[in-house]
């Protein structure tokens, strides 16, 4: 038998799929919703694979804090070096840019899930006993990609 704990955190967040054949080579955003399921080798004393408020204040308070409201471009994306020249005239400019976030992978769902699998839930869990097993993004409400151990 394999019992887990799941939680799902909306975020607003930007990116373009660089390669990408159609619409989404372009600069746009979505509302994800990133559903994350734990598991642990034995249920605690009270019964539980973990507390739902771990999974928020390790898994989804990362999405927020670092995700969301921003635009995430990938840093091998040809547009970076035009991004990174702009001149800082002004403090709007500044934050404009402090918005992007690069990331080490072409940012398709199916990439942003095994990103958090593999690096972010590891890290986030460390010494917790818990281990991320399973991400679902959703990058709409009809599209997504799930990433599993």
């Amino acid at each position: 038998m394999r019992v887990t704990a799941n939680r799902y955190h909306d975020i607003s967040c930007g990116h373009r799929v660089v390669g990408h054949e159609g619409k989404c080579r372009h600069l746009h955003g979505h509302n994800y919703r990133v559903h994350f399921e734990c598991a642990v080798d034995e249920l605690d004393g009270v019964g539980r694979v973990v507390d739902f408020s771990v999974i928020k204040a390790k898994l989804c308070m990362w999405l927020e804090e670092n995700w969301d409201h921003r635009m995430l471009l990938w840093d091998m994306d040809p547009a970076l070096s035009s991004l990174r020249s702009v001149p800082r005239a002004n403090d709007e400019i500044a934050h404009a840019l402090d918005g992007i976030v690069e990331v080490p992978f072409n940012p398709t769902a199916e990439n942003i899930g095994i990103y958090l699998v593999n690096v972010v839930g590891p890290a986030q869990l460390a010494n917790s006993g818990v281990t991320l097993t399973r991400v679902f993004v959703e990058e709409t409400r009809k599209c997504g990609a799930a990433v599993e151990l």
